[in-house]
């Protein structure tokens, strides 16, 4: 990093040529892996939060590759011709990123809140560019997505009131496709949720009538221009604390999944239509290792910053001995639950343990106190919105074919 301490007199424009790496060239010629790359971007991105004119500075990048929109928005290009960029970077949201490690190695640390310092840099959150719009007025919301079938609403409306209850002041979306029924919806609204209808888009790379063949429809939160920032929470997560303070770390934020990769059941974007944009026309370029959205979102979004796992708890006990019970205790501290493997709404209510254990290929997502954790959530809501949790004959269908997927 050069040096910054002294920065240079009313800098306002700062060009760089952009290395490519081979290793990690996609179908589309960029390089997503190339750790040189990384720094040329961060070196500009720290030079123009730390030294730039606060009034108006430009970035350049010349080179095929072009800038990373990890750190540089799409939305930010002011011009661009063959191999060259020119953007105007929004200063606050830059300053969130370089004060964050980049990278999946890294714990991301507690961030300060708007108008608090950032530790040791003594850089205030609170933006200090004329005409920019201060943090604390951006507007947030939590969104989920249904899509294809009904088998999530219940989780849906459970997942809302476990929102609520926690205290969040933020709205709550929800995208809706055509096979969510208008009783439904009207269910969904009554839990707290303001429904926008999408069209559900396919995954390229997922076989027909699989789980996760329509899963690329989660792009469409991308499409929520309306907000500035967005917690994504799938259905079937349950909300124990108020996480309306992670709102305020930059796209792309969140937990890990396993090694370097993160869990897309529950993240922070910034919606953009330029980002929607590229995402559909990559979706067709960029292969997913799971054949869903995790996978393909791994692949677009290779340098992201680390939640701690307690932000997205999953329930699953595979690196346990399978006597240990201690998997029966839940974390007190945990901010959400991921209910990973059959749902809690798709076990019949007389069995007051969890049906995971019904299965030996499942057994490593059964805890029997976070299935009473979700049914306490449930037990709680108006008798009306509980009516659509109700299990009916042809749950069983869908019991034994999520075994038969598990088993398979």
């Amino acid at each position: 990093m050069p040096e910054l301490e002294n920065c240079y007199d009313d800098l306002d424009v700062v060009v760089a040529e952009v290395p490519c790496g081979e290793a990690g060239i996609r179908h589309d010629g960029r390089s997503f892996e190339d750790v040189f790359r990384l720094q040329v971007n961060l070196v500009v991105a720290n030079l123009l939060v730390k030294c730039g004119r606060k009034d108006n500075v430009l970035a350049v990048f010349m080179g095929h590759c072009g800038p990373m929109w990890e750190i540089f928005r799409c939305d930010e290009v002011v011009w661009h011709e063959g191999n060259t960029w020119i953007y105007r970077p929004h200063l606050e949201r830059l300053k969130q990123k370089v004060l964050m490690p980049v990278g999946s190695c890294q714990l991301a640390p507690p961030f300060p809140k708007p108008g608090q310092y950032a530790g040791t840099q003594n850089d205030m959150i609170a933006s200090s560019v004329p005409g920019d719009k201060v943090y604390n007025k951006a507007k947030e919301a939590y969104v989920t997505v249904l899509h294809s079938s009904e088998d999530y609403v219940c989780g849906a409306i459970v997942l809302a009131q476990s929102i609520i209850k926690s205290n969040s002041t933020k709205d709550l979306v929800l995208l809706a496709d055509d096979s969510i029924s208008m009783k439904s919806q009207q269910a969904l609204k009554a839990a707290g949720w303001k429904i926008k209808h999408i069209k559900r888009i396919r995954s390229p790379y997922a076989r027909t009538g699989t789980y996760n063949e329509w899963n690329y429809s989660k792009l469409r939160i991308w499409q929520l221009t309306d907000y500035d920032k967005l917690i994504f929470v799938d259905s079937d997560f349950l909300i124990l604390r108020n996480t309306d303070e992670f709102f305020v770390y930059p796209q792309l934020s969140a937990a890990g999944n396993n090694r370097y990769l993160f869990n897309s059941g529950l993240m922070l974007v910034e919606p953009s239509t330029c980002t929607f944009r590229t995402l559909m026309k990559q979706r067709y370029r960029v292969a997913s290792y799971n054949g869903g959205d995790q996978g393909f979102l791994n692949e677009m979004f290779m340098w992201w910053h680390r939640w701690p796992t307690k932000l997205n708890f999953l329930k699953d006990f595979s690196n346990l001995p399978e006597d240990d019970y201690v998997h029966e205790i839940i974390p007190d501290d945990i901010y959400a639950l991921h209910y990973l493997g059959l749902k809690p709404w798709m076990c019949r209510r007389k069995d007051e343990y969890d049906c995971n254990w019904d299965n030996p290929e499942n057994k490593r997502f059964a805890s029997d106190s976070a299935h009473r954790m979700w049914w306490r959530v449930h037990d709680a809501m108006p008798k009306e919105l509980r009516a659509h949790c109700v299990f009916k004959p042809e749950m069983e269908d869908r019991i034994k074919l999520h075994i038969a997927v598990a088993t398979n």
